[in-house]
């Protein structure tokens, strides 16, 4: 009975350690399909312990972030990070959708130091996004909506720049593009979801799906912050 009594109470212990929700992004990769795995907590972004990481833990971080499944990376595979180490002993199922839901030690509670950060490869996206320029007065410019997961939607112009801009205006098939933010050319309907949002590109990204972003459908905008470009032929 005694036995019976400590796998209870450890059980809950273990439970009450998974946090749901938490917002995850990959760092330092060389585009947003693989890097070190870095959760925003307290105010601030830190990393994960690589201590039971696997490619279980991996794919539950992918799949949160639109990709179909991942293997791990390890042993600050992607660099160091440089903030509190927030995961330590993670252990998923592959049944969560967020990595917070996974048990772990306990937010901020670890053994570990930043050479063991947890990374993560991520597999092909589970869709493509297909891309329109709408409401503008030519064909090289308007509102980038964006074709996912079965819906058009629009993109958020938090942290949007010429980059960003150019990655859109290239896969369109022009040779670069300028930013414009604050729904110049107009706010998508209201039933329209907004897609992505905190776009970080590279130049050598080549499609958008590629760049950092959040999760598809997580962002914290309104319509009156739909990006747009002006292409460039």
């Amino acid at each position: 009975m005694m036995f019976a009594a400590y796998l209870v109470v450890c059980f809950l212990v273990t439970a009450a350690h998974a946090q749901s929700n938490l917002e995850v992004r990959l760092v330092d990769g060389k585009d947003r399909r693989e890097g070190r795995v870095e959760v925003y907590y307290n105010g601030a972004w830190g990393t994960v312990c690589d201590d039971f990481w696997a490619d279980t833990e991996a794919t539950v971080v992918c799949r949160s972030l639109g990709f179909e499944s991942g293997t791990l990376a390890a042993f600050a595979h992607f660099g160091e990070g440089s903030g509190e180490i927030v995961l330590d002993d993670v252990s998923c199922t592959r049944n969560e959708t967020n990595l917070g839901e996974c048990s772990n030690a306990g937010l901020g509670v670890h053994n570990c130091g930043h050479s063991e950060d947890a990374g993560v490869f991520c597999s092909a996206q589970t869709v493509s996004a297909e891309l329109r320029l709408v409401d503008g007065t030519c064909n090289s410019e308007g509102r980038v909506e964006v074709f996912y997961d079965g819906v058009w939607g629009t993109i958020c112009d938090d942290f949007w720049d010429d980059t960003d801009a150019g990655v859109v205006c290239r896969s369109l098939g022009y040779s670069s593009g300028t930013a414009v933010g604050s729904a110049e050319f107009g706010q998508g309907s209201e039933d329209m979801p907004i897609i992505f949002d905190d776009v970080r590109c590279s130049s050598r990204d080549t499609a958008l799906e590629y760049c950092p972003s959040n999760a598809p459908f997580d962002n914290n905008c309104s319509h009156a912050e739909d990006a747009g470009v002006r292409c460039t032929e």
